[in-house]
Protein backbone atom coordinates (compact mmCIF):
# COMPACT_ATOMS: atom_id res chain seq x y z
CA UNK A 1 0.00 0.00 0.00
CA UNK A 2 1.27 3.06 -1.07
CA UNK A 3 2.53 5.46 1.93
CA UNK A 4 0.44 8.47 2.78
CA UNK A 5 3.42 12.06 2.34
CA UNK A 6 3.83 13.59 5.55
CA UNK A 7 2.47 16.73 4.54
CA UNK A 8 1.41 18.76 1.19
CA UNK A 9 1.51 22.20 0.71
CA UNK A 10 -1.37 24.29 0.08
CA UNK A 11 0.45 27.70 0.20
CA UNK A 12 3.05 29.29 1.04
CA UNK A 13 4.97 32.83 0.80
CA UNK A 14 8.05 34.44 2.76
CA UNK A 15 5.92 34.93 5.75
CA UNK A 16 3.43 31.71 6.19
CA UNK A 17 3.31 28.29 5.50
CA UNK A 18 0.33 26.50 5.11
CA UNK A 19 0.18 22.82 5.36
CA UNK A 20 -2.16 19.44 5.12
CA UNK A 21 -0.78 17.37 7.81
CA UNK A 22 -1.12 13.31 8.09
CA UNK A 23 -2.62 11.75 11.21
CA UNK A 24 -0.10 10.68 13.29
CA UNK A 25 2.39 13.54 13.49
CA UNK A 26 3.34 15.88 15.97
CA UNK A 27 3.11 19.55 15.26
CA UNK A 28 6.15 20.47 17.38
CA UNK A 29 8.16 19.02 20.27
CA UNK A 30 5.61 16.97 23.23
CA UNK A 31 6.96 17.06 26.42
CA UNK A 32 4.66 13.76 26.99
CA UNK A 33 6.29 11.44 23.56
CA UNK A 34 9.93 13.25 22.93
CA UNK A 35 10.77 10.08 19.54
CA UNK A 36 7.20 11.18 18.26
CA UNK A 37 7.40 11.97 14.64
CA UNK A 38 7.49 15.51 13.80
CA UNK A 39 5.70 17.75 11.39
CA UNK A 40 7.86 20.64 11.79
CA UNK A 41 11.00 18.66 11.58
CA UNK A 42 10.22 17.51 8.33
CA UNK A 43 9.02 20.53 6.73
CA UNK A 44 12.06 22.38 8.21
CA UNK A 45 13.92 20.05 5.26
CA UNK A 46 11.92 22.32 2.70
CA UNK A 47 11.65 25.40 4.00
CA UNK A 48 14.03 26.74 6.62
CA UNK A 49 13.23 27.75 10.65
CA UNK A 50 9.44 27.63 10.73
CA UNK A 51 7.69 28.65 14.15
CA UNK A 52 4.28 27.14 15.69
CA UNK A 53 1.56 29.40 16.35
CA UNK A 54 -1.39 27.21 16.79
CA UNK A 55 -1.43 23.46 17.54
CA UNK A 56 -3.74 20.51 16.58
CA UNK A 57 -3.88 16.98 17.79
CA UNK A 58 -1.39 14.25 16.80
CA UNK A 59 -4.14 12.27 15.62
CA UNK A 60 -6.03 14.66 13.78
CA UNK A 61 -5.05 15.34 9.99
CA UNK A 62 -5.66 18.21 8.52
CA UNK A 63 -4.68 22.14 8.18
CA UNK A 64 -1.72 23.57 9.94
CA UNK A 65 -0.18 27.13 10.24
CA UNK A 66 3.55 28.14 10.49
CA UNK A 67 5.33 31.35 10.94
CA UNK A 68 8.73 31.64 8.97
CA UNK A 69 9.96 34.57 10.92
CA UNK A 70 9.73 35.50 14.53
CA UNK A 71 7.65 38.90 13.35
CA UNK A 72 5.30 36.46 11.70
CA UNK A 73 5.28 34.23 14.40
CA UNK A 74 4.46 37.14 16.68
CA UNK A 75 1.56 38.51 14.35
CA UNK A 76 -0.37 35.16 14.01
CA UNK A 77 0.20 34.01 17.98
CA UNK A 78 -1.53 37.35 18.83
CA UNK A 79 -4.66 36.71 15.96
CA UNK A 80 -4.84 33.06 18.07
CA UNK A 81 -4.84 34.51 21.15
CA UNK A 82 -7.79 37.16 20.32
CA UNK A 83 -9.63 34.49 18.46
CA UNK A 84 -9.40 36.14 15.43
CA UNK A 85 -8.83 33.01 13.61
CA UNK A 86 -11.57 30.93 12.55
CA UNK A 87 -11.10 27.31 12.77
CA UNK A 88 -13.46 24.38 10.97
CA UNK A 89 -13.24 20.60 11.54
CA UNK A 90 -15.12 17.64 9.79
CA UNK A 91 -15.42 14.65 11.71
CA UNK A 92 -17.48 11.17 11.80
CA UNK A 93 -18.91 10.20 14.83
CA UNK A 94 -21.34 6.95 15.58
CA UNK A 95 -24.74 7.48 16.41
CA UNK A 96 -26.79 10.40 14.90
CA UNK A 97 -27.35 13.49 16.62
CA UNK A 98 -30.54 14.64 17.50
CA UNK A 99 -29.64 18.21 17.08
CA UNK A 100 -28.94 19.97 13.89
CA UNK A 101 -26.86 22.60 16.00
CA UNK A 102 -25.32 22.59 19.48
CA UNK A 103 -23.33 24.48 21.65
CA UNK A 104 -20.91 23.17 24.42
CA UNK A 105 -19.28 25.15 26.84
CA UNK A 106 -18.11 22.66 29.13
CA UNK A 107 -14.74 23.67 31.10
CA UNK A 108 -12.17 22.22 30.19
CA UNK A 109 -8.68 20.99 32.56
CA UNK A 110 -6.14 19.41 29.91
CA UNK A 111 -3.84 16.78 31.43
CA UNK A 112 -6.54 15.64 33.86
CA UNK A 113 -6.21 12.02 34.48
CA UNK A 114 -3.21 9.52 34.07
CA UNK A 115 -3.88 8.56 30.48
CA UNK A 116 -3.46 12.74 29.92
CA UNK A 117 -6.60 13.05 28.51
CA UNK A 118 -8.25 16.27 29.13
CA UNK A 119 -11.52 16.51 31.53
CA UNK A 120 -14.30 18.42 32.57
CA UNK A 121 -13.85 20.39 35.66
CA UNK A 122 -16.24 22.77 36.71
CA UNK A 123 -13.60 24.18 39.43
CA UNK A 124 -10.75 24.57 37.72
CA UNK A 125 -11.77 23.56 34.15
CA UNK A 126 -10.77 26.68 31.57
CA UNK A 127 -13.71 28.56 29.77
CA UNK A 128 -13.96 26.18 26.30
CA UNK A 129 -16.34 26.39 23.41
CA UNK A 130 -17.25 24.64 20.26
CA UNK A 131 -20.46 24.73 17.96
CA UNK A 132 -21.53 21.88 15.79
CA UNK A 133 -23.87 21.30 12.83
CA UNK A 134 -25.08 18.09 11.98
CA UNK A 135 -23.68 16.92 8.47
CA UNK A 136 -25.80 14.32 7.43
CA UNK A 137 -26.26 10.78 9.00
CA UNK A 138 -25.19 7.59 6.78
CA UNK A 139 -25.64 4.46 8.42
CA UNK A 140 -24.24 4.12 11.87
CA UNK A 141 -22.69 7.21 10.85
CA UNK A 142 -22.85 10.75 11.16
CA UNK A 143 -21.01 14.38 9.67
CA UNK A 144 -20.67 16.54 12.10
CA UNK A 145 -19.07 20.23 11.35
CA UNK A 146 -17.13 21.37 14.31
CA UNK A 147 -15.74 25.08 15.04
CA UNK A 148 -14.00 25.68 18.01
CA UNK A 149 -13.97 28.75 19.62
CA UNK A 150 -11.34 28.27 22.15
CA UNK A 151 -8.16 26.10 21.84
CA UNK A 152 -8.23 23.40 24.41
CA UNK A 153 -6.13 20.28 23.80
CA UNK A 154 -8.67 17.82 22.80
CA UNK A 155 -11.14 20.22 22.76
CA UNK A 156 -13.75 18.73 20.19
CA UNK A 157 -13.32 15.01 21.32
CA UNK A 158 -13.99 15.80 24.80
CA UNK A 159 -16.96 18.76 24.32
CA UNK A 160 -18.61 15.55 21.59
CA UNK A 161 -17.99 12.47 24.19
CA UNK A 162 -19.56 14.41 27.26
CA UNK A 163 -22.42 14.75 24.66
CA UNK A 164 -22.75 11.38 24.29
CA UNK A 165 -21.13 10.95 20.65
CA UNK A 166 -18.03 9.67 20.04
CA UNK A 167 -15.31 10.28 16.87
CA UNK A 168 -14.79 7.13 14.28
CA UNK A 169 -11.51 5.47 15.82
CA UNK A 170 -10.68 7.91 19.17
CA UNK A 171 -8.00 6.00 21.10
CA UNK A 172 -9.07 8.03 24.15
CA UNK A 173 -12.10 8.91 24.07
CA UNK A 174 -13.97 6.36 22.80
CA UNK A 175 -14.55 2.75 23.73
CA UNK A 176 -14.90 1.50 20.25
CA UNK A 177 -11.94 2.25 18.40
CA UNK A 178 -12.56 -0.74 15.94
CA UNK A 179 -11.68 0.27 12.59
CA UNK A 180 -14.03 0.62 9.57
CA UNK A 181 -14.63 -1.99 7.06
CA UNK A 182 -16.92 -1.99 3.71
CA UNK A 183 -17.51 -5.32 4.40
CA UNK A 184 -19.37 -3.79 7.56
CA UNK A 185 -21.43 -1.15 6.07
CA UNK A 186 -22.02 -2.27 2.60
CA UNK A 187 -24.71 -5.36 2.47
CA UNK A 188 -23.65 -6.32 -0.98
CA UNK A 189 -19.73 -6.84 -0.68
CA UNK A 190 -18.54 -10.24 -1.65
CA UNK A 191 -14.77 -9.50 -1.01
CA UNK A 192 -12.21 -11.73 1.11
CA UNK A 193 -12.70 -10.88 4.83
CA UNK A 194 -9.21 -12.38 5.26
CA UNK A 195 -7.60 -9.92 3.16
CA UNK A 196 -9.75 -6.58 3.40
CA UNK A 197 -8.03 -4.01 4.41
CA UNK A 198 -9.85 -1.49 6.67
CA UNK A 199 -11.41 1.95 5.15
CA UNK A 200 -10.35 3.88 8.17
CA UNK A 201 -7.96 2.70 11.08
CA UNK A 202 -7.39 5.98 12.95
CA UNK A 203 -8.88 9.33 14.37
CA UNK A 204 -11.79 10.57 11.91
CA UNK A 205 -10.96 14.22 12.40
CA UNK A 206 -10.04 16.75 9.98
CA UNK A 207 -9.18 19.99 10.42
CA UNK A 208 -10.77 21.30 7.34
CA UNK A 209 -10.55 24.70 7.07
CA UNK A 210 -9.02 27.93 8.58
CA UNK A 211 -9.41 31.78 7.85
CA UNK A 212 -6.71 34.58 9.09
CA UNK A 213 -5.48 37.62 8.16
CA UNK A 214 -2.14 37.85 6.86
CA UNK A 215 0.29 38.92 9.18
CA UNK A 216 1.71 41.04 6.88
CA UNK A 217 -0.73 42.43 4.78
CA UNK A 218 -3.27 42.16 6.86
CA UNK A 219 -5.16 40.22 3.86
CA UNK A 220 -8.15 37.91 4.93
CA UNK A 221 -6.91 34.46 4.08
CA UNK A 222 -9.29 31.34 4.12
CA UNK A 223 -7.97 28.03 3.16
CA UNK A 224 -9.04 24.57 2.85
CA UNK A 225 -7.03 21.22 2.91
CA UNK A 226 -8.67 18.45 1.56
CA UNK A 227 -9.16 14.97 3.00
CA UNK A 228 -6.73 12.72 3.37
CA UNK A 229 -6.66 9.09 1.58
CA UNK A 230 -8.11 6.95 4.06
CA UNK A 231 -10.59 9.28 5.22
CA UNK A 232 -11.72 10.53 1.56
CA UNK A 233 -11.90 6.75 0.76
CA UNK A 234 -14.82 6.29 3.22
CA UNK A 235 -16.46 9.90 2.69
CA UNK A 236 -16.81 8.24 -1.14
CA UNK A 237 -18.51 4.84 0.17
CA UNK A 238 -20.78 6.58 2.30
CA UNK A 239 -21.82 9.22 0.10
CA UNK A 240 -22.36 6.08 -2.55
CA UNK A 241 -24.25 4.13 -0.04
CA UNK A 242 -26.44 6.62 1.55
CA UNK A 243 -25.98 9.79 -0.57
CA UNK A 244 -24.30 12.13 2.25
CA UNK A 245 -21.72 14.13 1.58
CA UNK A 246 -19.83 15.82 3.81
CA UNK A 247 -18.23 17.93 0.89
CA UNK A 248 -21.35 18.88 -0.84
CA UNK A 249 -24.02 20.14 1.14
Amino acid sequence: MKRTPDYTTIYQDDQIVVLNKRSGLLIAADRYDTEAPRLDLEAEKEFGKLFAVHRIDKDTSGIIIYARNPEAHKALSLQFQERQVEKTYHCLVHGHPLWTELKADLPLLPDGDARHRTVVNKKIGKPSLTEFRLLGSCGPFSWVEAKPKTGRTHQIRVHLAENKFCIVCDPLYSGNQKPVRLSEIKRSWRGDEFEEQPLLSRLALHAYKISFNHPVTGERLTFTAPYQRDMDALRKQLAKLYDVDPLKE
